[in-house]
């Protein structure tokens, strides 16, 4: 603990910061381990934080069918804000008040706890991430500016600091405030995006020897009214999405140039709904999704590429926007990539599960949906295995 008070004191803190209301006991309560587990799941699971009740849901994925895994939904000690499954599909992690949380994924998909409970204490993210060689764990911190960085065990899933951690990066000099949302790393590793809210974003660079991030960027939006809620990279690392709020809001599309340099597209940003919140694409890269919180609806494209990186365009799909739940603000696609996934704040339903259409390809048809926890239970995110 005294090694990571050294690394916080290393961060820049540019201005005031907007922090989020937190309720709920500061403690970590593991489950009963009662099912061996860090074994890694062998099927298709998705699996989602509720913050109403504070609890953590996962669902086995059938053919358009949802199915509680063993236990589920599992009590949380606090409030949860975030998760991610690493590659591997071994370990959960749960971003909790003060605490980054630990559960193993058993190969049926349930949940177990290690013994030693929270495996971080004094953190509280905002966002997680992991490398795609799961090696590094990133942490979008909710209270100072700065990424929280570690290396995963393998073996245990325990966290270490790395060497480079925290790397701070100032506010920019735009005219939003700085407030974390989203952390996501490319698909290539080399990148890490962070969605600001209205403060814009930063781009910083990942050595996926050292973990060692460094700022490459940092974008602007145009008036303190436009936020940047999530981000998406594409499978080649080319292009990055950002769900936009706010005027001047749809999903904004930047080319990714040499060394993670971002530069926007022609017409973008692309309209969405109100209160865009998320923002996926399918696993080919054809296809764009945005979760429109306000609207309760999900907004469909389809990605048509141009002849110069700053020529792609998008093209509402057909029947877009999508009925969601309400407050629709996370999504996610399985491992098949048959299926999206909506997670609703304001229930009704908490989990919406869509197929793809089989005669117009990207259309969405709504497939199942189920409550995660006591409807509304808050579900704020999703999380899926690889």
């Amino acid at each position: 603990m005294e090694r990571r008070g050294r690394l916080r004191r290393w961060a820049v803190v540019g201005a005031a910061l907007i922090l989020p209301v937190f309720t709920g006991c500061t403690g970590f309560f593991p489950p009963v381990n009662n099912s061996g587990g860090g074994t890694g799941a062998t099927g298709n699971q998705v699996y989602v934080v509720n913050q109403t009740t504070k609890s953590v849901s996962g669902f086995v994925v059938g053919t358009a069918t949802l199915t509680a895994v063993s236990n589920s939904p599992i009590a949380l000690g606090s409030q949860p804000f975030a998760e991610v499954v690493t590659p591997n599909n071994a370990f959960l992690y749960i971003a909790g008040q003060a605490s980054i949380s630990l559960y193993l994924i058993n190969a049926n998909g349930s949940l177990s706890a290690p013994s030693g409970g929270a495996v971080q204490n004094g953190v509280t993210a905002a966002s997680l991430a992991v490398s795609p060689d799961g090696q590094w764990l990133i942490a979008l911190d909710s209270f100072t500016q700065q990424l929280d960085i570690y290396q995963i065990n393998s073996t245990t899933g325990a966290l270490t600091a790395t060497a480079g951690s925290p790397a701070a990066y100032k506010l920019h000099d735009g005219a939003g405030t700085w407030h974390p949302s989203v952390v996501k790393v490319s698909p290539d590793g080399t990148l890490i995006f962070a969605a600001l809210g209205t403060g814009g974003d930063v781009v910083f660079s990942l050595n996926t020897t050292t973990g060692l991030a460094t700022q490459v960027q940092s974008l602007a939006n145009v008036d303190a009214s436009t936020g940047d809620y999530a981000v998406a990279v594409d499978p080649k690392t080319a292009y990055l999405y950002i769900a936009r709020s706010g005027n001047s809001g749809g999903i904004g599309v930047y080319a990714i140039g040499s060394g993670g340099v971002l530069n926007p597209v022609t017409g973008s940003p692309f309209a969405a709904g109100g209160g865009t919140m998320s923002v996926v694409l399918d696993g080919t890269g054809t296809y764009v999704y945005a979760a429109n919180r306000t609207d309760g609806t999900i907004s469909g494209y389809t990605i048509a590429a141009g002849t110069t990186p700053a020529g792609l365009t998008l093209t509402p799909l057909s029947g877009s926007p999508y009925k969601s739940g309400a407050s629709v603000q996370s999504l996610g696609i399985d491992r098949t990539g048959k299926y999206l996934f909506a997670a609703s704040v304001g229930g009704s339903p908490d989990l919406t599960m869509y197929s793809f259409d089989i005669t117009t390809p990207g259309k969405l048809d709504a497939a199942t949906s189920i409550a995660t926890d006591a409807d509304p239970a808050g579900a704020v995110a999703v999380a899926l295995t690889h």
